[in-house]
C-alpha cells in the first residue's frame, strides 16, 4: 500500500507530498493494508455458507416448481378434454348416439399429461342397451357428494397426477383427477366440483 501511495505522489508538484513520502512501511498506519489478499481461494467456511445458501433457495424452489408444473398438466388436461368432448358431440350428432369408447369417435391412443388414458364411459342409452329399467343409475358412473351422477351422456374424466380413482369424487384418490361434470358445464380438478 505504500508503494501505491508512493507512486500516486509521484505526479504532483514538489514538497506537496513530503511529508507522506517520509513515512516507512513499518510506520503505524501503513505496516499492514486494510484487506490482505489472499491468493489462496476461498475458505471452507466460506464453500459451506454457499452451498448453505443454495440448498436452501433449493429447498424452498423445489415444491414450487412441482407444483407449477402439476398445474400445467391440469391446464393441458382441461384442454385436452374439452378437445375430445368436442369430438364425442360431433360423433353424437353425425350418428344420433354417443360412442361406446373413444376409439369408436376415433380418438385413440390420446393420453393424460401423467402417461395414462382418458377415461371414457357412455351414460346415454346404456339403461336402454342393457334392458335395464328407467331411474337406475348406469354402472360405473361417477358421483357427487351427494352420490349423484355427475353427467346423463357420458363420463370423461383423467385419473390425474396419483393415477387412482374411485367413483364419488368424494374420496381422497380422486381429488386431483380432472372431469367433465353437469354434461360438460363443468371441467376441472373433482376437488374444485
Amino acid at each position: 500500500m505504500f508503494y501505491l501511495l508512493k507512486k500516486s505522489l509521484r505526479g504532483l508538484p514538489p514538497g506537496t507530498g513530503s511529508a507522506l513520502s517520509s513515512l516507512s512501511p513499518q510506520d503505524p498506519p501503513y505496516h499492514r493494508p486494510a484487506v490482505q489478499i489472499s491468493d489462496q481461494g476461498y475458505s471452507l467456511v466460506e464453500l459451506l455458507i454457499v452451498v448453505a445458501i443454495i440448498a436452501t433457495i433449493a429447498a424452498l424452489a423445489v415444491p414450487y416448481y412441482s407444483g407449477m408444473v402439476n398445474s400445467a398438466y391440469v391446464v393441458a388436461a382441461i384442454g385436452d378434454i374439452k378437445n375430445i368432448q368436442f369430438d364425442i358431440e360431433c360423433f353424437y350428432v353425425r350418428n344420433g348416439v354417443f360412442p361406446e369408447s373413444l376409439e369408436a369417435a376415433r380418438i385413440e391412443d390420446l393420453n393424460d399429461p401423467w402417461g395414462e388414458p382418458y377415461q371414457y364411459l357412455r351414460i346415454a342409452g346404456q339403461q336402454e342397451d342393457s334392458g335395464k329399467t328407467k331411474g337406475k343409475e348406469p354402472k360405473g358412473a361417477r358421483k357427487d357428494k351427494n352420490l349423484h351422477p355427475l353427467n346423463s351422456d357420458y363420463d370423461l374424466y383423467s385419473k390425474g397426477r396419483d393415477k387412482k380413482s374411485q367413483l364419488p369424487i368424494t374420496a381422497e384418490p380422486s381429488w386431483d383427477d380432472v372431469l367433465r361434470a353437469n354434461n360438460g358445464g363443468f371441467i376441472g380438478l373433482a376437488k374444485n366440483y
